[in-house]
This record gives structure tokens, sequence and C-alpha cells, in this order.
């Protein structure tokens, strides 16, 4: 039993922020009925290479992308431009809990699957719209994506090499955050809106934006532009209000040191065999070593080319204070922590019965995540599901037919 077995999820979202929240439903037990097009299916079963490697060792048809956020549901292909597909999809909302959709505002309504008219269908209906901009604004029309919204929300003014610097400029994130951060925020938004409707019996509207996300999570640095009236500045790997919070290079490889309060300066100090630099008065405090950065930092970095990256890093280490190397993604992976807290999993294939995933990194200890079948194959469950709603095999090869639904030929 999942946190939230029992509840059905009716998923029609496609790429990332969408599916990246039905996922984790999906991983805490709700059941998540994923819909998609006939003959096409979610966009991102095509954004590769790479593709999932088949137990021959030849690629799929199944991107990498794909894979990586949509394990535990289930496929149901229905065209959704045909008045008889739409019927399905209305059917299929009455007998769920959540409806989770990413289509342009206002899109859905032609097809009468906005909230309004299935709430009028299902008053216990949570529904959950993720848009670039929201339902509402100047620009609640407008499709968003990631990598507009890293640059509109400011994310990229403060990401990259500070000005003056070889390479300075914004720079994207390497994951479009933007879109993960929405599908977390939103499945917030959905959990908390089912433990609304246990006191109220009604469920409600969650109008998530991608923009709105990306405000919030600017954090610190948005409350320092309020709090001064300067918007911050790009500091590359330093922390724009902690020193020394940054990368460094040692004589052979660069490493990262995050003194979060002085206690730790110093005992860096220590370690490194430097301890008169916090009895210098520039250097004693954090607003102190603020000010005088470029001091600070210089004298760091031109003592840490003495040695190598492994004997600085074992040193600090063993004064307690926060330093590590920077992995690639292969090396990350491999870390001994990563293995023992199981974020490597195996989820057997049809295609690849030794298909390996990142698992999920909720850990709870009386209902833990289960891993019950891998991000499926387009309509692998169509027959399964439609059938639930009495719908007889006669009828369900008569829509084959007329290209409404699909399913895997082979089940």
């Amino acid at each position: 039993m999942g946190a939230l077995t029992g509840y059905r999820v009716l998923d029609l979202s496609r790429v990332l922020a969408g599916p990246w929240c039905s996922q984790v439903l999906a991983d805490l037990g709700a059941e998540v009925i994923k819909i998609e097009r006939p003959g096409a299916g979610d966009d991102t079963r095509g954004w590769g290479p790479p593709y999932m490697r088949m137990a021959d060792g030849l690629d799929s048809s199944e991107a990498s992308y794909y894979q990586s956020t949509n394990r535990n549901k289930l496929s149901v292909a229905v065209n959704l431009a045909t008045s008889e597909g739409q019927e399905l999809v209305r059917a299929l909302a009455c007998e769920c809990d959540v409806l989770l959709e990413n289509y342009k505002a206002g899109s859905l309504a032609k097809y009468g699957l906005d909230y309004e008219s299935l709430s009028g269908l299902n008053p216990r209906l949570v529904y959950c719209s993720i848009t670039g901009f929201g339902q509402t604004g100047p620009r609640a029309d407008e499709p968003g994506y990631d990598f507009v919204i890293q640059g509109m929300g400011g994310l990229m003014s403060i990401t990259g090499e500070k000005d003056g610097v070889p390479g300075a400029g914004p720079q994207k994130v390497g994951v479009a955050v933007a879109d993960v951060m929405t599908g977390l925020y939103s499945t917030i938004a959905i959990q908390a809106a089912l433990l609304a409707r246990e006191k109220t019996g009604r469920g409600q509207h969650c109008d998530m934006a991608l923009l709105d996300v990306q405000v919030a999570t600017l954090g610190n640095q948005s409350q320092n532009y309020l709090s001064t009236g300067r918007s911050p500045a790009r500091q590359g790997n330093a922390h724009v209000n902690i020193v020394p919070y940054q990368v460094f290079s040692a004589s052979d490889m660069d490493f990262i040191i995050a003194c979060g309060n002085d206690s730790q300066f110093n005992a860096l100090c220590e370690a490194i065999g430097l301890p008169e630099l916090p009895r210098d008065p520039r250097f004693t405090r954090n607003a102190d070593r603020v000010r005088n950065r470029e001091a600070v930092i210089g004298l760091l970095a031109e003592h840490f080319l003495s040695d190598t990256a492994d004997n600085w890093v074992a040193r600090i280490h063993a004064r307690k204070v926060p330093v590590g190397v920077i992995n690639d993604i292969g090396r990350a992976l491999a870390e001994p922590q990563v293995l023992a807290r199981n974020m490597l999993i195996e989820i057997p294939h049809a295609m690849n019965p030794q298909f390996r995933m990142v698992g999920s990194p909720l850990k709870l200890s009386d209902t833990p995540v289960e891993y019950q079948r891998p991000a499926p194959r387009l309509g692998e469950h169509t027959d399964a599901v439609l059938s639930r709603l009495g719908l007889s095999e006669e009828r369900l090869v008569a829509l084959k037919a007329d290209g409404i639904i699909e399913q895997l030929p082979d089940n």
C-alpha cells in the first residue's frame, strides 16, 4: 500500500512538468492513466537519441527522455480530436480523483474537458492545469517553455560566470528546472487539494504556471533585490551572501568548499595551514569576507594550487567543513552514498529485462515507494482501462478501426 494507493489520476499532460508531477504521484501509489495520441504519443517518446537499449543491445524507439519521467503509469491511446474520444475521457474523468493537463489556457473547453465542464460531472475532481504563464494575465494564452521561462523569470541572469571573466554571460541550468520544480509544486498543490476535499467534499482547480514557480524559487536572490533595489549579478560558482562558498582549482582538478558560518571558516583555515586568516579583521566574520571577497578568495585560490584536490578534500573533510569534488553524471551515479540509498533501480521492461533508471528520493517508513512498472509503451493499457467503462470487446474493436483509440498489437 502506497501513501496514495486508492487515488486515480487521469493524466493528459505531455513532455516534462506534468509527467514529472504524475510520476511522483504514481511512485506514491496512485493509479495514473496517461492519455496519449494514437500513433505518436507523448512528444518525448521521440526526443532521442539516446534511446532505451533493448536486450539485444540495439536501440529501441523509446527515447531515454520519455523513460525518465513516465514509470508506474498506464498508457491509453485516445484521439481527443474526435467526439467519441472526448466522451471516453469524460467518462474516465468521472472515475478519477485528479485530472492533470498542460494544454494552452482555455483550449480544452472546446472539447468539454475544461474544469468547469468536468467538475459539473464530477464535483470531487481535483483538476490541475500546468501552463507557462497561468490561466490569467496578459500572457495567459501564450505557450511557455522552460528555456524561455528561465530567461524571463530571472534565473539566467544569476547563472553563469560574472562579467569580466572568460565565458561570461547568462546561462541556463543544465536540467529543465522550471519544468521539474513546477511538477513538484503541482504535486504539492494536488495533495493539498485532496486533503481539503476530505473537509469540504469538493475538488478544486489548481492553476500552476512555470513563470510563477520560477519567480518563487529565486529564493534569497529575489529577496536580496527587494531589500536593496539592486538586481543580483552573476557570481559564477560563488555564493552572493557567503564567502568562501565556491569552486577552487587545485593542482590537478577543481573542487568545492561551502563554508556556511564563521566557525567553519576557522576550521577550514586550520585544516589548510592558514590559521592566521580569521585573525585578519577583513576576514573575521562572514559579512567582512563578503565585503572583502576578492582579497580572501585570491589568497585561498593561490594556496590551493599547491596540492591536489583529493588531498585538500581529505584534510578539509576531516575538520567537518562541507567540501567535495565535482562529479560528472557517471561518477555521481556511482557514488557509494547514492548506491547505498537505492537511487539506482532495475525495472524489467518488455524490451529490456535489465532496464535501469534513477529511483525516487522519497523515503517513507510505512508507505515506501514501489516500482510497479517501467514507462509504458504507447497504448499498452488501452483495452484494460477502457473495459472498466463497460465497453464490450466489439466496441473496442470498432473504436480502433475508426482510429479513435489504439492498443499495442501484441497485447
